[in-house]
């Protein structure tokens, strides 16, 4: 599989301006690496993924059951190949597919992405899904589907374990089972990019590298130019950046985008303070 050569700006916007269905999910992936590894050689991780497959493929039966095929893919990247959870979060290594696939070692949403495209690659049927606080994978079987953690070697998850999750990331929060049910939807290609840019903008928040994470929040902005939320949290980083015209510009966006927000009170008050700072520039 060859990419053709760009620069990772040029990608990055063909890649956003694809219908969902046609998005490849580990080129997207490597897209966002590309913005940190400049020589990036996308093609050849992405024909690394095709080898992992077909390595596996290979040894399966023609009559594989869903079930046998999960178990003969997560023995094989996980017993065989040795990919492992327990990353540094803060460790921005851990967010791009590129490192995952040398270092062996990720976090929830980036194991997951080389989950989901290994087991395509055998015709596993499988999806991501936003669950709260960490990124899991389903698989439609006959009966049903069955939820997966590759963060945790694969594991399969009943409705009493994913109850207990949720439990635990909020306290006092006692979820049913329905509730439960209706977080399990489908991820589409556009809300996983922007899961992993967004967890990339806390990172680089967290380290005080404001320009990396302006430049993650124009990507998923690019990816998602309707999500309200986004010009308003690029609207905080233009403003610790002293650029206060691009702040106020994104803190309009958000306003005109999500009017009755919870926040548009506090949010036109920093409008009405930046209009005077931006009147006191010209």
């Amino acid at each position: 599989m060859t990419v053709e050569a760009t620069t990772a700006a040029e990608r990055w916007e063909r890649i956003a301006a694809e219908p969902d269905e046609r998005i490849n999910l580990a080129e997207g992936a490597l897209a966002i690496a590309a913005e940190e590894y400049r020589d990036l050689d996308i093609g050849a991780y992405l024909d690394r993924l095709d080898a992992m497959g077909a390595t596996l493929q290979r040894r399966l039966r023609p009559d594989i059951s869903t079930t046998d095929s999960i178990l003969a893919l997560n023995h094989y990247l996980f017993e065989e190949l040795g990919f492992a959870g327990g990353a540094d979060y803060y460790d921005p290594r851990n967010s791009f597919l590129n490192e995952v696939l040398e270092r062996r070692l990720g976090i929830p949403i980036t194991l997951s992405v080389v989950y989901i495209e290994v087991g395509r690659r055998i015709g596993l049927p499988l999806h991501g899904v936003s669950f709260p606080a960490h990124f899991l994978v389903k698989c439609a079987l006959r009966d049903g589907a069955v939820v997966l953690d590759p963060y945790a070697r694969g594991v399969s998850l009943g409705l009493d374990d994913l109850v207990q999750r949720l439990k635990a990331w909020r306290d006092g929060f006692d979820p049913d089972a329905e509730l439960v049910k209706n977080m399990l939807t489908a991820a589409s290609n556009r809300e996983i990019l922007a899961r992993i840019l967004r967890n990339l903008r806390g990172i680089y928040l967290h380290q005080g590298a404001l320009t990396k994470a302006l430049n993650a929040a124009d990507r998923i902005i690019t990816l998602a130019p309707r999500a309200a939320e986004e010009y308003r949290d690029r609207g905080s980083i233009y403003l610790d950046l002293e650029c206060f015209r691009a702040a106020l510009a994104d803190f309009r966006s958000y306003l005109l985008l999500k009017p009755e927000a919870e926040d548009a009170e506090e949010v036109q008050r920093k409008t009405a303070e930046l209009q005077q700072v931006a009147a006191r520039l010209n």
